[in-house]
């Protein structure tokens, strides 16, 4: 009863709305669930990872990469703490944070709650999260979850762990087979490191303390096999050319317009299966002319 008399409330004070919604979504996820505590560490440094659901495309464009860095910075600002690396990956995000020392006081609009150390950042990331969600649900036309279960977080202590996990971040582009040097890859905190970029949301200073810049540039040049937190890579995503080959080559269709010209069932079989083979849903779009909320539609479709 309290839970819908806080929701109803809200609704009556503009100015604590989205707060006290927030505030409610993330007790109910990770309060109510029992689920087990988080790994804590010495240095109160995590390398910290988000996943889409069901492997769900996270950021469809620029865009969407920029907003979610804009968010980034605001809480950052908010609650204190430091972020020392990013990438930005197609469903799913790293990022190698520094939670606050001491206890402090996270705004969000005009309502402050006191937040411990470790609480800090574990809130901060949670709210991070529905914030992101809601721009890109009303951005889409889309709604409910976006990404899967909470969270993972791993501790990192050490300067030679910190640079491991810094160097694997920047590399998960390679990794994934997108570009083959990882200042090529717009969405990450490479480019800040090496001076690429002329917007700093990363904390560049304490890595460039241990190893200098020309320092850091060969470490993560090494090709390694350094193993964090991750999700298997399901498939890489296809190029354009790909997946007009399948087109052509399995169902004979050579352009958009023959494309749409397929009666529905076919046309929400064939945008099942090009997303099914890991093709992005802008990709889709491109390649068939299919708005966007068809082709989430007919996906989520599939999944329910």
């Amino acid at each position: 009863t309290s839970y819908v008399f806080l929701l109803t409330s809200s609704y009556r004070d503009g100015a604590i709305k989205n707060a006290i919604y927030m505030n409610i979504i993330i007790y109910m996820e990770d309060g109510c669930m029992g689920r087990h505590a988080r790994k804590s560490g010495e240095s109160n440094i995590y390398h910290v990872m988000l996943r889409g659901i069901n492997r769900q495309e996270i950021f469809e464009d620029r865009e969407d990469e920029d907003k979610f860095l804009t968010l980034l910075d605001e809480y950052k600002l908010r609650c204190g703490f430091a972020v020392y690396g990013y990438c930005l990956m197609n469903n799913h995000v790293h990022l190698l944070l520094h939670g606050a020392r001491n206890p402090c006081i996270c705004r969000i609009g005009d309502t402050e709650v006191e937040l411990g150390p470790g609480e800090s950042l574990s809130q901060a990331i949670k709210r991070l999260g529905v914030s992101y969600v809601m721009f890109f649900n009303r951005k889409y036309a889309r709604t409910g979850h976006l990404f899967q279960d909470r969270f993972k977080s791993e501790p990192i202590d050490g300067d030679p762990y910190f640079l491991m996990a810094l160097r694997y971040i920047h590399r998960n582009p390679i990794k994934a087979g997108i570009c083959a040097q990882p200042e090529a890859y717009y969405a990450s905190s490479y480019r800040e490191y090496i001076g690429a970029s002329p917007v700093l949301h990363t904390d560049v200073d304490f890595a460039l303390s241990i190893l200098s810049r020309e320092e850091l540039i060969a470490y993560t040049n090494e090709d390694t096999s350094d193993c964090f937190i991750d999700i298997p890579e399901k498939v890489r995503h296809k190029s354009d050319a790909e997946i007009r080959d399948y087109l052509v080559k399995q169902h004979n269709i050579t352009s958009a317009a023959a494309f749409q010209a397929l009666d529905r069932p076919t046309r929400n079989r064939l945008l099942q299966e090009m997303y099914a083979r890991g093709a992005a849903v802008t990709q889709i779009s491109r390649i068939t002319g299919c708005s966007r909320t068809i082709i989430y539609r007919t996906i989520k479709t599939k999944k329910e």
